[in-house]
């Protein structure tokens, strides 16, 4: 059931609040200890809330699939990924602020290790932003593809996005990132017809970008993945009659809510300061806000199951403060499971919870993996929680007579 295809035929403009938070890769896989991070950490007002509303489990892009973020928070705003897809790229560009014109193409560039030939880190160490900034400045500085413009922009950490210019540029490349280490990077390939000067140009780029590099241990070589161009479709206040705001600290996150129509709050990198953004902005015109949480996605990468339980720690620490803005309806879940076990998104389904006044209760005392398997919400695809939340806040008017 895809919310944005449906709401726009019964949502109705109130001023009920909604907060949705997004726990980045919040679903987990027991350790040795039998217990995810989620069910490790201790949480006694995520439990507290779980035990007076309601959980159950998401599947953000359908049963099995292991979602990329953009797609998977674009599913939980009720939009269907597979119709309304956007590539890494142009969600990037729009996180930093760029719209990408007619004649761009957008691609998410991770600066990264090679060894003899053999991409030793995908991240380059977790370079810092003002690292990443300079070496964006290397490759503007000495990259020349005659006939198109290149331009690489600084995004965070080892993260950057590159825009090409030109005349008959294509998205048809399959990524170059292999997804793995201690294996090559992928070639350069095209994916669909008329793709054939793209893969010229993107490999022109990549090879004078790897000699630019060379010396520069350890973000001496590129991975490209995601190429884009700018997406056209419909926003959150044209399909819910919500007046929706974003508070994230990664810019990749406030880049999809850009494309959805959010305004996009400043805010501070610690999750303390993004709940002083929450309450300085509550009282305003917005009715819907979106928080997200970028580090329990993080640790989960990096295979650091502490980490995650003490983030997720974290998080719940700070919850009194948003229910003291009295939400008429706040949800807890994550776009993906990233198991700190795996290292990577994974197709494991997401806990979820739901709190609201007109939240019927089930029985579950606790929030969890196993514990949701049991909860009243069930099962479901991740563009329904989207009409979940708007009928807990009221905003959605009886279908038929």
């Amino acid at each position: 059931m895809i919310s944005a295809d449906i709401a726009p035929k019964l949502a109705t403009e109130t001023g009920s609040k909604i907060v949705l938070m997004i726990m980045d890769g919040l679903g987990g896989f027991p350790n040795e200890t039998g217990k995810t991070e989620l069910e490790t950490a201790r949480t006694p007002n995520l439990d507290a809330l779980a035990a007076e509303g309601a959980t159950g489990l998401i599947d953000t892009l359908g049963r099995g699939i292991p979602p990329g973020s953009g797609l998977a928070h674009l599913a939980l705003f009720g939009y269907d990924a597979f119709v309304h897809d956007i590539g890494r790229g142009a969600i990037a560009a729009n996180g930093i602020g760029l719209t990408l014109k007619p004649d761009q193409v957008a691609a998410r560039l991770n600066f990264c290790t090679e060894q003899n030939g053999l991409i030793t880190d995908r991240r380059a160490g977790r370079i810092p932003t003002e690292k990443c900034a300079e070496l964006c400045g290397v490759l503007n500085a000495k990259v020349n593809v005659p006939g198109v413009r290149i331009e690489a922009h600084p995004v965070m950490d080892y993260r950057a996005v590159v825009v090409f210019e030109g005349e008959g540029l294509s998205i048809e490349i399959a990524d170059t990132d292999p997804g793995a280490t201690g294996v090559p990077a992928k070639p350069v390939k095209a994916t669909g017809a008329g793709a054939e000067k793209m893969v010229g140009v993107v490999e022109a780029f990549i090879a004078q970008a790897k000699e630019a590099l060379a010396a520069l241990h350890p973000a001496n070589m590129i991975l490209l993945r995601g190429f884009a161009v700018q997406p056209d479709f419909p926003s959150m206040q044209a399909c819910y009659k919500l007046k929706p705001a974003c508070i994230a600290t990664y810019p990749d996150y406030r880049g999809v809510a850009k494309m959805v129509g959010m305004d996009i709050l400043k805010t501070g990198m610690e999750i303390a300061e993004e709940v002083d953004t929450l309450e300085q902005d509550w009282n305003s015109h917005h009715t819907f806000y979106f928080f997200h949480v970028k580090k329990t996605d993080s640790y989960g990468e990096d295979g650091n199951f502490d980490g995650r339980v003490h983030k997720i720690e974290e998080v719940d620490a700070l919850i009194p403060r948003i229910m003291a803005l009295n939400p008429d309806v706040f949800a807890v879940t994550g776009d993906h499971s990233t198991p700190a076990v795996f290292k990577a998104h994974t197709w494991h389904p997401v806990p979820v919870l739901l709190w609201g006044k007109t939240v019927r209760r089930d029985a579950t005392a606790s929030f969890g993996e196993r514990a949701a398997i049991c909860g009243g919400l069930g099962r479901f695809d991740g563009p329904a929680l989207m009409l979940e939340l708007l009928a807990h806040a009221g905003k959605l008017k009886k279908m038929g007579a």
